[in-house]
């Protein structure tokens, strides 16, 4: 199967009913992508898809065939990007388990969105668990990241 991760050409010999999880953590070892709840509960494996934010954990490889995938690492590559740049001037990072999936998340959203609401940001991020209850510095974090991409 062949797919694009982090602008790379990728040919995996795997199943097409293997989650992309796996394929990005035991095949490639980008295992920046986290396990959390396997079942797209808590929004620890978050990745794109052709730019949008999808669970990993039951994305299966039939349906990321031919596309193009971020991990956090592809989005680190870009120290600039408008979600690190928050995330490191507001300290957002507590132990750090669910945040490549919280940043992959908030970059989804500000792609999406160059000026959401509290309410919009809040809805945008549902489903992204944090077991360390960042959630205020989250939020600070998304509004930051908006404001530092829309001066660009």
């Amino acid at each position: 199967m062949k797919l694009t991760v982090n602008g790379r050409e990728q040919d995996v010999d795997v199943a097409p009913e293997m989650p992309l999880l796996w394929v990005l953590r035991d095949t490639l070892g980008l295992t920046g992508t986290k396990f959390g709840c396997g079942m797209s509960q808590c929004g620890v494996c978050t990745v794109h898809v052709d730019g949008k934010a999808v669970r990993s954990c039951t994305t299966m490889m039939s349906s990321v065939e031919g596309k193009s995938v971020t991990t956090i690492e592809g989005l680190a590559a870009d120290p600039g990007h408008p979600v690190l740049r928050a995330w490191h001037e507001l300290d957002v990072v507590q132990c750090g388990w669910c945040q490549p999936g919280q940043v992959m998340g908030a970059a989804a959203l500000v792609a999406k969105n160059a000026s959401p609401t509290d309410a919009e940001i809040v809805s945008g991020m549902n489903g992204h668990l944090c077991r360390c209850g960042t959630y205020g510095r989250i939020l600070a974090g998304v509004r930051r990241a908006a404001e530092i991409g829309r001066t660009k």
